[in-house]
This record gives structure tokens, C-alpha cells and sequence, in this order.
């Protein structure tokens, strides 16, 4: 079992979309038909295989990522709800968040979901500006975009929704202009992204072909820096690198990975990171909805990997999550994932050259990074532990 007020969540992937969007790395696949209650036997019955390495923990958070989760039928997102309530505890406050798009078919489910006792949403609105929408591959309109936040507002506990900035071309009055637009919407969470081309994607081959070019790292940067100020005056803190909230809006189903709990990956492609005896376990479900499908099917789950994670390797992967947030990691949590003293865990010398450097804080009993240092995280931790 991980260490208490860690958390332990639930992830559920519903890997199906209408499109795929051109910047878009996720495992997602777009499929003529779908045969939903043949899906939600196989998603069910993957739970209930992973219920049994997990007895007696208590569930604080679900969240159905995808892909599109909001294409799911609102029978098989309580389906799935209930069966967790039966095979675990479940927190009293628990935060059982689902993945939409801003399309009208899509918003005419929100009610039967929120029936379903699903309590937070999170829109893809990605852009309020119309041209950019139609760059970034979407299938809705700005005046759909909002219309959906506020039919989350009225429906749900708690909502957010993603912008995607430092898109080609983008000026930083363009972004303040949009931001200002945003935050007339928005509520106690929003979460912004820098467009990044990642390999396989179709913006990498039109890149490649050159028929657009990214933002520079300079221009980006002076954007996200105006993005903190700016949300920051609304009262919206990055407690995360990308993620910004009112004091105790914070996303506890990401605040789990970024803290380095234990969370269970259920469906096509689905991660997982669970304490065993106090060994930590990395699992992985094959990609392929089809093979995924038909193993579930078959075994009872379609577990491609279950590896045990090494202590340096678990440290690692503990600084990686946990320097993304503003709080950063405390030193107790180094040294049990180091199983050192928290002087040997980390080379003493690295450490206080990305102090000097203002890349790093160590204050009290707790290393975060700087501003600076998680702008360059990447760079930080290469640093700090290679």
C-alpha cells in the first residue's frame, strides 16, 4: 500500500473518437461502429481483475480518459461506477471525473452521466478562436465551445476545460485577448496546454513538409509567463505546470499521478502504478482496442506489462510527476521511494548547483522547482539525477 494521502485512483480509457485530431499522440482510434455492451462487459471485467490485487483500499478518484469518454454511453460510465463502489471502499468525497467534447450530441448527455454519479467534467475546448479550431482538427464551434461550459456549470459539481496556446502565428495580445475571453467562463479549474508536435502525429508530417512552423521557444515562453500572470491575478494558482485552480479545486485524480500515488489503468493502453508489499508495480494493457478486447474476453484482463519499478527508477519517476507541481515533492516522500536518507538519495553537489542556478528550492522539509526550473523541467531533472 502507498504512502497514506497519496490517494488511489481509478483510470478507466474509452479509446474511441469522432476524428483524430492532427496534434493528438493519445491512444485513440476512430472506428465505424461500436458494439457498447460488448465494451462494457470487457471494461467490467478488467476492474474486477485489478479489485483483486487491490482489496481494502479506498478509491478517491475515477477518471475516464480517452479518447472521447463523452461517446461512452451513459450506461456503461455508471456500469463502471457501481462496480467500483462494490469491489472497493470509496471516499465519502470522492471525484469521479469524465472526458467530453464540446459538441451538441455530446452535451445532451451530461445530464444521464451526472445521473450516473459522475461529478466533474473536463471539456476539450482547446480554442475559442474560429480559424484555430479549424487548425487544431475540432468538430465544434466557439459558440458550442461555451455553450457547453455552461451547461458543465449548471450540471456538474465541478468543471474545467483545456485551451491549447502557442499556436502558429499567435501573438501574445492574441492569447491575453482569448485568455480574458476564457476567464469569463471559467470556474475553479482551467488547464492550459503549449502545442507541442509529438512523433506519429499529423502535425509532425506537416511540420516536416513545412506547412507550418511552431512558435519559437522565446515567444512561447513569454506566453506562458503572461498565462501565469494573468490567471494568477484571477485568482487561478498553477499548482501544476500546465493546470491552474482555486485553492481546493485542484484535479485530485492528477494530483495522485503528480504526487506519485497509487492509481489502477483499466481499458486499451491504460497505465498503472500500484503498491504491492511495499514493491511498486508498473502496468500497462495492450493498445489495440481489438486485441485488448479479445485478450479481456479471453483472460479476464489484457495486462501487456506488470513490471517491478526499482528503487532509483522509482525515485526518478517520483521527481519527474512531483517537480511539475508549484508544491514539489517532500524530502520523507524521497527518501521512501530512495529507501535512502534523503543526503544520499540525491548527489549533493547537482543538488545545490540547480539551487545556485535558481532552478530548485529546498526549504523546510520540501524540494520544489523554481518558475525557471519547470519551464526547463526536462533539462532539471537530466541534471539532477543523471
Amino acid at each position: 500500500m502507498s504512502a497514506p494521502g497519496l490517494g488511489f485512483g481509478i483510470y478507466i480509457h474509452w479509446p474511441f473518437c469522432r476524428l483524430k485530431c492532427p496534434y493528438c499522440d493519445f491512444n485513440s482510434h476512430v472506428r465505424e461502429r461500436i458494439d457498447h455492451a460488448r465494451w462494457r462487459s470487457a471494461l467490467l471485467r478488467e476492474l474486477e481483475h485489478y479489485a483483486r490485487d487491490t482489496q481494502g483500499r479506498t478509491v478517491t478518484s475515477i477518471f475516464f480518459g480517452g479518447g472521447t469518454p463523452s461517446l461512452m454511453e451513459p450506461e456503461t460510465v455508471a456500469a463502471l461506477i457501481a462496480r467500483a463502489r462494490d469491489l472497493w471502499r470509496i471516499a465519502g468525497d470522492i471525484e469521479i471525473t469524465l472526458e467530453a467534447n464540446p459538441t451538441s450530441a455530446e452535451i445532451e448527455k451530461f445530464r444521464a452521466f451526472r445521473e450516473g454519479s459522475v461529478n466533474r467534467v473536463s471539456l476539450g475546448v482547446q480554442s475559442l478562436i474560429a480559424r484555430d479550431l479549424k487548425f487544431l482538427g475540432r468538430q465544434h464551434d466557439a459558440a458550442q465551445a461555451l455553450a457547453a461550459v455552461q451547461m458543465a456549470a449548471t450540471t456538474f459539481d465541478r468543471f474545467s476545460f483545456d485551451l491549447i496556446y502557442a499556436r502558429p502565428g499567435q501573438t501574445l495580445e492574441q492569447w491575453q485577448d482569448e485568455l480574458d475571453r476564457a476567464l469569463e467562463f471559467a470556474a475553479g479549474h482551467i488547464s492550459l496546454y503549449q502545442l507541442t508536435i509529438e512523433p506519429g502525429t499529423q502535425f509532425e508530417q506537416a511540420v516536416a513538409r513545412g506547412d507550418f512552423r511552431v512558435l519559437d521557444e522565446e515567444h512561447a515562453a513569454e506566453l506562458y509567463e503572461a498565462t501565469v500572470a494573468r490567471l494568477g491575478a484571477s485568482g487561478l494558482a498553477d499548482y501544476e505546470i500546465s493546470n491552474f485552480a482555486r485553492p481546493g479545486e485542484e484535479s485530485r485524480h492528477n494530483l495522485t499521478y503528480w504526487r506519485y500515488g497509487d492509481y489502477v489503468g483499466v481499458g486499451p493502453g491504460a497505465h498503472g502504478r500500484l503498491t504491492i508489499n511495499g514493491e511498486k508495480f508498473a502496468t500497462r494493457q495492450h493498445r489495440a482496442p481489438e486485441a485488448w478486447l479479445d485478450l479481456v474476453e479471453r483472460d479476464g484482463h489484457a495486462t501487456r506489462q506488470r513490471d517491478l519499478v526499482p528503487r532509483p527508477e522509482r525515485l526518478n519517476e517520483m521527481l519527474m510527476m512531483g517537480l511539475r507541481l508549484k508544491e514539489g515533492v517532500p524530502m520523507t516522500r524521497i527518501e521512501e521511494e530512495s529507501a535512502k536518507p534523503f543526503a544520499e538519495a540525491l548527489d549533493p553537489a547537482r543538488l545545490q548547483r540547480l539551487i545556485e542556478g535558481g532552478f530548485l528550492t529546498l526549504s523546510g522539509d520540501r524540494l520544489a522547482a523554481t518558475a525557471e526550473g519547470r519551464q526547463r523541467l526536462d533539462a532539471v531533472l537530466a541534471a539532477l539525477v543523471a
